[in-house]
């Protein structure tokens, strides 16, 4: 069995970010999404706020794919979380070329601590590409409408977050 990991903040969880795990499913038996707990970014959701985004929006997915997908908080490395879940491959998605500088640093240094764990990118679809959670709770507190960026569940959980 394949087993991948997505990790990321997911604060909230965006169209984007369910792009890749759609995708992502395509190249596992089993996907882990790694929910990081990171308290330097002051997240608006809690983790388990986070964690229920995740488990809401995936569960279709997981039936459509085929593809188990479990969510994981974690809080230590990544690729001890990767050795936790036992994934093989720690999937990334990238926007834009700044995204590609930092996470080729992290390949790197995840290579030194465990080269045994491939990193694999993919690319966000078109769409995609501009969204960024840091960018929809922006717009969110503004009163914009984030409905091209989120699912109705995320939307109403930013209005009400944000009231």
């Amino acid at each position: 069995m394949r087993t991948g990991l997505y990790p990321g903040t997911f604060d909230p969880v965006t169209l984007g970010h369910i792009d890749i795990i759609r995708r992502a499913c395509a190249l596992v038996d089993k996907l882990v999404i790694g929910v990081a707990i990171n308290r330097d970014k002051g997240p608006l959701f809690s983790l388990e706020e986070r964690v229920e985004m995740i488990e809401r929006t995936c569960a279709e997915l997981s039936a459509q794919t085929g593809t188990e997908i479990v969510v994981h908080p974690f809080e230590n490395l990544l690729i001890d979380c990767a050795r936790d879940v036992g994934a093989q491959i720690i999937v990334r998605g990238l926007r834009a070329v700044a995204d590609f500088e930092y996470e080729y640093q992290m390949v790197g240094m995840n290579r030194v601590l465990d080269d045994s764990i491939e990193t694999v990118f993919l690319m966000a679809e078109a769409q995609h590409q501009a969204i960024a959670s840091k960018l929809v709770k922006e717009i969110a507190r503004l009163g914009g409408d984030v409905s091209s960026f989120v699912t109705p569940d995320v939307k109403a959980a930013l209005k009400e977050r944000l009231a």
